[in-house]
């Protein structure tokens, strides 16, 4: 079982990117999908959650109304949008699937990339 994200990259502030998060041995229709950021010397956070039973999402306080979790049955892929980049997003970026209709605590996640790099810098 194996995800990968892409869609990382270098932007300016206010910029925008799509991170996208896809896997080939499984449909990730059956899996609640989370994304998660890890900057140097912090802990890792979840910032956005898409369940797998009725699509309901979550966003924390810090990127509500910035980004955006949704789902591509068709391409078996789950993209994050992110609008108005701040220099504080900058991050690992990470997806991680869960085998459970609920978003849950990060050690309920079953499944990790390898991380997609942003980095909000002028």
């Amino acid at each position: 079982v194996q995800l990968v994200e892409s869609g990382g990259g270098l932007v300016q502030p206010g910029s925008s990117l799509r991170l996208s998060c896809s896997a080939s041995e499984f449909s990730l229709d059956f899996y609640t999908i989370g994304w998660f950021r890890q900057a140097p010397e912090k802990e890792r956070e979840e910032v956005s959650c898409i369940s797998s039973s009725d699509g309901s999402t979550y966003y924390p306080d810090s990127v509500k109304g910035r980004f955006t979790i949704s789902r591509d049955h068709a391409k078996n892929t789950v993209y994050l949008q992110m609008n108005s980049l701040k220099i504080e997003d900058t991050a690992e970026y990470f997806c991680a699937a869960r085998d459970d209709p609920d978003c849950g605590y990060e050690y309920e996640y079953d499944y990790w990339g390898q991380g997609t790099q942003v980095t909000v810098s002028s």
